[in-house]
C-alpha cells in the first residue's frame, strides 16, 4: 500500500483514538502527546512517518515560551481569581442586586451582567459558572425566582467567559490565528499582510459579546412581562437604602473602573494585552488590599490557583503540539484540505462542517482541547479560501459558548449541577437553558450573515 494514503488513513484514526481516549478519562495533555507519539511510531514502522520531524518541538516549545503575549494568561487569570477570592465579585453581585432589586426580573439582570464583568475578568468558564452558581442562586431562590430562569440565566451569563474579552480563550486563538494567517498569506504570495493580533480578536469579540448580554437581559424582561411570577421584585429595606449610595461607590465603581480600564487600554490601543493584564493584575491587588483582604494567605491561595490553572493550559497546549506535527506530517492535513474544498458551499460549506465539529466535540472535550486539536488542523484551509481570520475566531468563540450550554452534555449545565442544591433538579437546570441556546443560535446566525458584527470595531480601531 501507498506510504501517503497509509499515513492519511493513520492520521485519521489517530483524531478519533485522541478523542475515544479522552473519553475515557485519561489526562488531556499526556493523552494527546502519548497518543500521537504511538501512531507517529506505528506510521514510522510502516514508512509514513520520520521521527526526525520531532525535533521541531524543541523550536516550537521555545517559541512557545518567550512569546511575550502569551504572558497576559497567567496575568489575566491572577486578577480573576484576585476578584474572586477578595470577595470582591460577591459585593459586586449583591450591589447590583440591591440596585434593581426592585425591578420585576431585576436580579436577573443583575446576574446577567455581574456574569459578563466575572466573564471579562477571569475568562475561565467553570470558575465564572461555579462563582455565580454560589453567589446567585441561593439569593435568586430566596427572591421566589423560577429554578429554570434562574438556572439558565446563571449558566449562559457563566459562559460569557468565552467570548467577552479579556477571555484567556481569545488569546490562545488571537495568537494561533495570527501565526497560521502570516503563513497563509507567505504562501499566497503576500510577504506583507494586514497582522492578525490578539487586540483585533479583542475587538472582534466586543459588540457579539454585548449583543448576546443584551439579548439575555432581553429575555429576562420578556420573562418579567409575560410571567412575572418567575422573577418578582425584591424591595430594598430600609437599612439597605441608607447604604446603596456607599454600597455602590465602594462595592460597585472600583471593580468596573478596574475592567473599563483594562479593556478599554486594549480596545483603544494604548496597551498591549499583556500590559492591560499586568495593570488589571495589580489593579485587582489594590482593590483587595483597600478592602483589607490581601493577606499572606489569601495572595498565596490567588498565585497558587493561578499557576495550577496557567500550568493546565500550557501542558495541554504542549500535548496538543505534538498531536498537529504528527497529523502534519503523516498527511493528515492534505487530507482534510481535500474534504473541506470537497464540500458543497465552497468557504462557507467548509466554515460551516468546522462549526458543527466543535460544536458536537463540545459535548466532550474542554474549549482549550478543542481550539488546539482542531484548530492548527482546519484554520490553514480556512484562511486559504480567503475566510477572514477575525470572524473566524468569534464564530468559533461563539459556537464553543452554545455547545457548552446545549443539553445534555453541556459543560456549563454539569457545572451549576455541581453546586445547585438538591430543590434544583436536573431537569429544571436543562429547561432553563433552552432559551438561552436559542439566543446563542440567534446571535450565531446574525453573525453569520453580517460579519461586520465582528470585522467592524477592529478595522475602526487598527487600521
Amino acid at each position: 500500500m501507498d506510504t501517503v494514503l497509509i499515513g492519511e488513513i493513520l492520521s485519521l484514526v489517530m483524531f478519533f483514538g485522541i478523542i475515544l481516549v479522552l473519553m475515557l478519562g485519561y489526562p488531556v495533555a499526556f493523552a494527546l502527546a502519548g497518543t500521537s507519539l504511538i501512531f507517529g511510531g506505528i506510521g514510522w514502522l510502516l514508512g509514513a512517518f520520520d521521527p526526525s520531524n520531532l525535533g521541531a518541538l524543541a523550536t516550537r516549545y521555545t517559541g512557545i515560551m518567550v512569546n511575550e503575549v502569551l504572558v497576559a494568561v497567567p496575568l489575566f487569570i491572577f486578577m480573576g481569581v484576585m476578584l474572586e477570592r477578595s470577595k470582591i465579585a460577591e459585593q459586586l453581585l449583591m450591589t447590583m442586586g440591591q440596585l434593581f432589586g426592585s425591578l420585576r426580573g431585576g436580579l436577573g439582570l443583575s446576574v446577567v451582567v455581574v456574569g459578563a464583568l466575572l466573564a471579562a475578568s477571569t475568562g475561565i468558564v467553570g470558575a465564572t459558572v461555579v462563582t455565580m452558581g454560589l453567589l446567585s442562586l441561593p439569593a435568586m431562590m430566596r427572591a421566589g425566582y423560577d429554578p429554570k430562569l434562574a438556572s439558565g440565566v446563571i449558566c449562559a451569563s457563566g459562559t460569557l467567559g468565552q467570548i467577552i474579552p479579556p477571555s484567556t480563550v481569545l488569546i490562545f486563538m488571537g495568537d494561533m490565528l495570527s501565526g497560521i494567517n502570516a503563513q497563509v498569506q507567505m504562501e499566497k504570495g503576500n510577504f506583507a499582510p494586514d497582522p492578525v493580533s490578539v487586540g483585533d480578536l479583542f475587538a472582534g469579540a466586543f459588540l457579539p459579546g454585548v449583543l448576546l448580554v443584551l439579548l439575555y437581559m432581553g429575555w429576562v424582561m420578556v420573562k418579567a412581562v409575560i410571567d412575572p411570577k418567575s422573577c418578582p421584585a425584591m424591595p430594598m429595606n430600609e437599612t439597605e437604602r441608607k447604604n446603596i449610595v456607599r454600597q455602590v461607590v465602594v462595592a460597585l465603581i472600583p471593580p468596573l473602573a478596574l475592567i473599563v480600564a483594562v479593556l478599554g487600554s486594549i480596545l483603544l490601543g494604548i496597551a498591549t494585552p499583556t500590559e492591560s493584564a499586568s495593570v488589571g493584575a495589580v489593579g485587582a491587588s489594590v482593590l483587595a488590599a483597600l478592602r483589607g483582604r490581601l493577606t499572606l494567605q489569601n495572595l498565596r491561595d490567588v498565585m497558587k490557583s493561578t499557576a495550577e490553572i496557567t500550568c493546565m493550559v500550557f501542558i495541554i497546549m504542549f500535548g496538543a503540539t505534538v498531536f498537529s506535527l504528527v497529523f502534519r506530517m503523516m498527511g493528515g492535513e492534505a487530507l482534510v484540505e481535500e474534504f473541506l474544498s470537497s464540500l458543497p458551499g465552497g468557504a462557507l460549506g467548509a466554515v460551516i462542517f468546522v462549526m458543527l465539529l466543535m460544536f458536537v466535540l463540545g459535548f466532550i472535550l474542554d474549549t482549550f482541547e478543542i481550539i488546539f486539536i482542531v484548530m492548527p488542523i482546519t484554520a490553514p484551509i480556512l484562511l486559504m479560501m480567503d475566510v477572514n481570520p477575525i470572524w473566524l475566531g468569534v464564530m468559533i468563540g461563539v459556537n464553543l459558548q452554545t455547545s457548552f450550554l446545549t443539553p445534555p452534555f453541556g459543560f456549563s449545565l454539569f457545572y451549576l449541577r455541581g453546586v445547585a442544591p438538591n430543590s434544583v433538579s436536573t431537569l429544571q437546570i436543562y429547561r432553563g437553558v433552552i432559551p438561552f441556546v436559542a439566543l446563542q443560535i440567534l446571535a450565531l446566525a446574525a453573525l453569520f450573515m453580517w460579519p461586520n458584527l465582528a470585522t467592524w470595531l477592529p478595522t475602526m480601531i487598527f487600521r
